[in-house]
């Protein structure tokens, strides 16, 4: 069920409820969506609509809605990192991976490309981790990004609260994609 855009029977097979819950629910604007323009005036929701409604609501989001990857933003400036990570999170293996240099970087691609995960390397970012943190929970749309920080050979302090992973070096980076997974699946049942 790769559809963009559902309408209410098919958002009432995904909920296990009627059809006439799934009106209700967009009437109240409870579910956001659109009206069809052919004169019948038919509720769509799009799939990022209901995605959002299903979190919000603690519903489990069946895999059909998933795009298939994992999407993953890597923070980080070291080339070898960055390599290892692009081969434990490659697309054979269930990702998608965009990769930034620095906040502004980050903020752009977050936006482009709505990740599941960001991976922060602390190591080259000590002053930009803490804004990068505070840009992305800041903003309600992101606050179901998992963030995974990885740490120099000494930690530094971090607002542990925002980060639900951390890897001191050294790590496996297999370590790391297997941990993205666990915390992206629990977030998207």
């Amino acid at each position: 069920m790769s559809n963009k855009v559902f309408t209410p029977d098919q958002v009432a097979k995904i909920c296990k409820v009627a059809r006439r819950t799934v009106c209700k629910w967009f009437e109240s604007g409870r579910i956001k969506g659109y009206r069809t323009t052919d004169g019948k005036g038919e509720p769509r929701i799009p799939r990022e609509f209901l995605i959002k409604f299903l979190k919000e609501h603690g519903m489990p989001i069946p895999d059909e809605l998933r795009d298939g990857l994992i999407k993953v933003v890597i923070v980080a400036r070291e080339q070898s990192l960055i390599t290892g990570l692009q081969e434990g999170l490659s697309p054979d293996n269930g990702y998608k991976v965009a990769v930034t240099a620095n906040a502004l970087e980050c903020g752009i691609q977050v936006e482009r490309m709505q990740p599941d995960a960001i991976i922060l390397d602390i190591e080259y970012h000590k002053v930009e981790a803490k804004g990068i943190l505070q840009s992305v929970y800041e903003n309600p749309d992101h606050s179901d990004i998992v963030m995974v920080a990885l740490m120099p050979h000494h930690p530094i302090s971090l607002d542990s609260s925002k980060v639900e992973a951390v890897f001191t070096r050294p790590f496996d980076i297999n370590d790391v994609a297997e941990r993205v997974r666990e915390l992206v699946k629990k977030e998207l049942p």
